[in-house]
């Protein structure tokens, strides 16, 4: 069974995703994760991000693991923290837009998810990668909450930016994402959408559990 929770930076997919696979015993992948990954792993070869050919053949030889704590490697060397960087997360967004890595990021998320429980969190994942999960959630939050959040998770890996210019950020970062070609973020016509503004997380985990609970699917 698949629980699929796409949306925008900062709606608090990670957060939700994460506690929510922890509750039902699920396994949890951080598909946002492996963008970053892949974004790191360019910026470590100092590769020039409008170089799309030297990015795909870059990603193809990347091997991306997490471990059972959630940790994440490329090819064996822990980058968790390094991935969180405002540098990273910029190249993430410019990465993901190349069709051939999406494609690559899609068959390893595809065989993420075989034969297994698993909450996968995203912006395509009700979508494109398992357009046939019964449980589908797509998480949304006014632009101030989201800049907000992101913010904190920045100071906490010891930078700093203001919120004016993470507001921008995350509007160009929502533009590029919703308008791509290959697999714009959108909510899946059947999945649930839930705005988390005035939401704590609590709030947001407990109603996503209490819905998978009562999925058929849960239930077998």
């Amino acid at each position: 069974m698949i629980v699929t929770i796409d949306g925008p930076a900062g709606s608090g997919k990670s957060s939700v995703a994460k506690q929510l696979a922890k509750r039902l015993g699920f396994a949890f992948l951080d598909t946002g994760a492996m963008y970053r990954a892949v974004a790191w792993n360019c910026l470590q070869h100092n590769l020039d991000l409008t170089e799309s050919t030297a990015i795909i053949e870059l990603a193809s030889t990347q091997k991306i693991t997490f471990d059972e704590t959630g940790k994440l490697f490329s090819d064996g060397k822990e980058i968790t923290p390094e991935i969180r960087s405002i540098e990273v997360t910029k190249a993430a967004s410019v990465v993901a837009m190349i069709p051939e890595v999406r494609e690559q990021m899609v068959i390893q998320q595809r065989n993420s998810g075989t034969d297994c429980r698993m909450v996968t969190e995203g912006r395509d994942q009700g979508t494109v990668v398992f357009p046939n999960a019964p449980c589908k959630f797509f998480l949304t939050a006014r632009l101030e909450c989201r800049a907000k959040r992101r913010q904190q998770e920045i100071e906490r890996e010891g930078e700093t930016i203001t919120l004016k210019e993470l507001c921008i950020q995350l509007e160009e970062r929502d533009q590029r994402d919703q308008n791509r070609k290959l697999a714009p973020m959108k909510p899946a016509a059947d999945a649930t959408i839930i705005d988390t503004s005035e939401m704590a997380i609590e709030e947001v985990i407990a109603l996503l559990e209490k819905n998978v609970r009562e999925c058929r699917e849960f239930l077998r």
